[in-house]
């Protein structure tokens, strides 16, 4: 690698972006749908957790409404004992605090018949939304089922093909001198797109789009040294012909025509 041409160093650094590209697309290939997976597998289990809730829920309302209705049937029995108290009175107080007792259980009949009905409403409500939960739950169930079934089959197709690309991505590597590498590498991981290799397209850097000036476009295309862009840290590997071979004739003049302005 020492006695690597600048043009060898350069279509090694291409090859081992292609790869990476390659590698970046089947990950792109599955990369949404790991998420869209975990997604619904998390508010499937959100949905689960709902419907734990809302039938605890439910039993704590069910035993609600048995402990009242014991409520009215030992209100219901101290009732009728202080009526049947209430015959053998001796006198107008005694007969005022059995009058008393027995509107305070007969209230406490009204307490507990409320706290029935509200229950039962309530439990009537929860019902809805579990079964409105359940019919969620099994609408989740079935697109999770199938984007499983989409994933696995990505992964079969792509696995065995990125599993080559990293063998030749190994190989590729090795063919580039450590400090190159590691500045390619370190590049990427900063780059949204990942490219960190590109040419240079009607003039301006694939990936940034940024303007690279004519002389330094030249310099790309003698390939006597690595060219960086300064602006975005890419690596200017070529340039396309395109519209390229047109600028150079349209700015000789120029610098020309500059230095008699001068002179």
């Amino acid at each position: 690698m020492e006695n690597q041409t600048v043009t060898q160093k350069l279509e090694a650094l291409v090859k081992l972006q292609y790869i990476d590209t390659k590698i970046d697309q089947l990950k792109k290939l599955r990369g949404d749908l790991p998420d869209e997976v975990q997604d619904l597998e998390d508010e499937m289990e959100g949905y689960k957790t709902r419907l734990g809730k809302f039938e605890s829920d439910l039993k704590d309302l069910e035993e609600l409404i048995k402990k009242n209705k014991e409520g009215i049937k030992e209100a219901e029995k101290l009732v009728k004992k202080y009526n049947e108290q209430q015959k053998n009175v001796k006198n107008n107080r005694e007969y005022d605090a059995i009058t008393k007792e027995v509107e305070l259980q007969e209230l406490e009949v009204q307490i507990c018949e409320k706290r029935i009905k509200e229950s039962k409403d309530k439990i009537e409500s929860k019902k809805t939304e579990i079964a409105s939960i359940e019919t969620l739950i099994k609408e989740r169930s079935e697109d999770l089922d199938t984007k499983k079934g989409e994933l696995n089959d990505i992964l079969g197709e792509s696995q065995e093909e990125e599993k080559k690309l990293l063998e030749e991505r190994a190989k590729a590597a090795k063919k580039i001198e450590d400090k190159l590498l590691k500045y390619y590498e370190r590049l990427r991981g900063s780059l949204t797109n990942g490219l960190a290799v590109v040419r240079v397209v009607r003039g301006a850097a694939e990936g940034c789009n940024i303007i690279i000036p004519p002389q330094k476009i030249a310099e790309i295309r003698e390939k006597k040294k690595i060219v960086i862009d300064e602006h975005s840290g890419r690596i200017l590997a070529d340039v396309d012909m395109g519209k390229i071979e047109e600028e150079p004739k349209a700015k000789k003049a120029a610098p020309v025509k500059r230095t008699k302005k001068v002179e």
